[in-house]
């Protein structure tokens, strides 16, 4: 559905932009640049028509972009992947100890006699 989704709007985009270059100029920045020295005024008003066609496809476009992020799916479960994330979970560092070492602290019980001399 996603391909279709994108396909859609592919062919919609190519749409919008031969309507939009279909349209007359209506002077503007364009007449700076070497525009036509006979059109002083511009045109007034665009074909009704393709003034409608434009925001028509530019919504659809737009609603359909929008529509199209319900139906992508990735691939993988996690968005991110990296290599050095892969590596690191395969090295799993577990601590060695000796027979006489643990890993708690010493739990040696100090005679109530004795006393601290600072």
């Amino acid at each position: 559905m996603f391909t279709l989704l994108l396909s859609v709007i592919l062919v919609l985009a190519v749409l919008l932009i031969l309507v939009i270059l279909g349209q007359n100029s209506k002077g503007g920045a364009g007449a700076a640049f070497g525009g036509s020295a006979t059109q002083i005024m511009g045109v007034t008003r665009t074909g009704n028509v393709l003034e409608k066609a434009t925001w028509i496809l530019a919504i659809s476009i737009l609603g359909l972009a929008l529509a199209s992020s319900v139906f992508f799916t990735s691939g993988q479960p996690n968005q991110f992947s990296s290599p050095n994330i892969e590596t690191a979970k395969e090295q799993v560092v577990a601590p060695a100890f000796g027979d006489t070492q643990n890993a708690l602290p010493a739990t040696e019980a100090v005679p109530a006699d004795s006393t601290v001399k600072k």
